[in-house]
């Protein structure tokens, strides 16, 4: 292992922030696969009506996320990373000399909070993200498979937003809307769990003035199917997400009589008045009629309710034509009516406020990158669930921490040969995505983030687990983050 600097008080970083940063990583700028979340305001707004919709019922009844997340204890070996290149820090939002009394107690970061989105069950879940400082302060750091849904090939996790502080359906310093997922390539493409980590680019955050349920939805019609399934995948990929139960509605055009066969048509059975305007001459019963017209003639050894020959049935739909022998003969008139379709659902109405950005709201957490293994490290995030022995050892719902010495270690479960490791007791589900940060003070609730949980293990085999781990951040992690720290979001409101 290389010799790195040590980040020790917040004098000494202050100088290491400004004598390495400078230095540029390898692969900084290359290996970067980016994604759009909500790639409009409207979509955005409708992303946040969602969750803030039915007294937040979508937020408070979300799962935590557990995918791929316990790793069998063989499968957790010695090795691990290296760093690439000079070790270096991004400072964070209030980098500079503080004093005061050390608090004896862990004061839990701002920065901190849960992203929920739709997982590929369709169902509401959330994990566990930060805060991370930027250029327009509008940046979230999290697990991978928090934002890159793995079970449906490699679609972003859909309404995904960060929510900081939040606790049983309070957000107290609002809903942040997801608008690009920033990744390592061969996480996107490999899922390698040694990239498992994302930056995600946030709009300032809004808070809502009033909920008014829903109104209905109705698209432009279109003359073919074909166009219409087009635009509602274009809908759905721009994550309109607020758009409830969207599907195609076919619409029976009565001004355009086509074809029988002809695509895009169908048959509708018509009252003999009806049919009699199209064909106002009369016609035999089999023919000829004007085209995309038809009489339909049938015989019954039954007959029919109501008959009355030579008149209509109640519904005016079938004429009672004669009898022949013991049979009943009755004829139904149709016109093949061109199709349109219409694309249909509701539209959530939640008025929103703004209420500014992330970062100027609850701070932003700065970066390590290229440490030494073997350093201290602060681990906060909302563990939930059971460990495998039964016992629920958390719930989920308020912020925890764990703190350890890092180590290095392998995966091979999750395609992961240079991750780190620190022994903590936090449960897989809902602690994914947790913040590791170096250097945490207390006064100022910040520090450097390290790495990210992405899985757990019971190393000892007491069916408790006593392990996290998190991919080694080095020099292409910070080409990831640096991509996605001078993006803008702006407003949705």
């Amino acid at each position: 292992m290389k010799h790195t600097l040590t980040l020790g008080s917040i004098a000494v970083t202050g100088m290491l922030a400004s004598a390495v940063v400078a230095a540029t990583p390898a692969n900084a700028g290359g290996d970067v696969s980016k994604d759009t979340l909500a790639g409009s305001n409207f979509a955005a707004q409708q992303v946040a009506a969602f969750w803030f919709g039915q007294n937040k019922a979508n937020l408070r009844n979300a799962k935590p996320y557990n995918v791929e997340t316990t790793v069998p204890a063989r499968h957790v070996s010695k090795g691990g990373p290296a760093p690439d290149s000079k070790p270096g820090i991004v400072p964070s939002s209030a980098d500079k000399k503080t004093s005061g009394s050390r608090s004896k107690n862990v004061n839990l970061p701002r920065t901190t909070g849960k992203v929920f989105f739709i997982g590929a069950d369709r169902k509401p879940h959330w994990c566990t993200a930060t805060s991370l400082q930027s250029h327009y302060r509008n940046l979230v750091a999290t697990a991978g498979h928090c934002v890159y849904d793995t079970k449906s090939n490699k679609a972003t996790m859909d309404k995904w937003v960060f929510v900081p502080g939040y606790y049983q359906g309070k957000t107290p310093w609002g809903i942040y809307v997801g608008k690009q997922a920033f990744t390592h390539y061969d996480y996107d493409v490999y899922e390698d769990g040694d990239r498992d980590y994302a930056f995600v680019t946030v709009y300032n955050g809004v808070l809502p003035t009033s909920t008014g349920g829903s109104r209905g939805y109705r698209s432009k019609t279109y003359e073919t199917h074909w166009q219409a399934t087009r635009a509602l995948r274009k809908l759905r990929a721009d994550k309109s997400t607020g758009y409830s139960r969207l599907r195609i509605r076919s619409v029976v055009d009565t001004r355009h009589v086509v074809k029988e066969g002809t695509r895009d048509s169908k048959k509708v059975y018509v009252k003999r008045a009806e049919w009699k305007k199209l064909n106002p001459e009369g016609t035999p019963a089999n023919g000829p009629f004007k085209q995309g017209t038809g009489v339909t003639t049938e015989k019954s050894d039954t007959k029919p309710a109501g008959w009355r020959q030579g008149h209509e049935s109640a519904d005016g739909k079938t004429f009672f034509w004669k009898k022949e022998g013991d049979k009943y003969v009755t004829r139904t008139y149709w016109i093949n009516y061109d199709l349109d379709y219409k694309i249909t659902g509701r539209v959530l109405k939640v008025g929103l406020k703004d209420v500014g950005r992330l970062g100027d709201n609850v701070g932003g957490q700065g970066m390590a990158y290229n440490q030494k293994i073997g350093k201290k490290v602060f681990v906060f995030g909302y563990p939930s669930g059971s460990h495998p022995d039964g016992n629920h050892a958390y719930s989920g719902k308020t912020l925890k921490w764990s703190y350890g010495k890092t180590f290095a270690a392998q995966a091979p479960a999750i395609k992961a040969q240079e991750l780190q490791g620190i022994k903590s007791s936090f449960t897989g589900e809902g602690s994914l995505g947790s913040a590791w940060l170096l250097s945490y003070k207390n006064s100022r609730r910040l520090g450097y983030l390290n790495g990210v949980t992405i899985a757990v293990a019971d190393r000892d085999g007491n069916k408790r687990i006593d392990t996290s781990l998190s991919p080694y951040f080095d020099g292409e992690t910070y080409g990831v983050y640096k991509a996605a720290a001078k993006v803008w979001s702006g407003k949705i409101v």
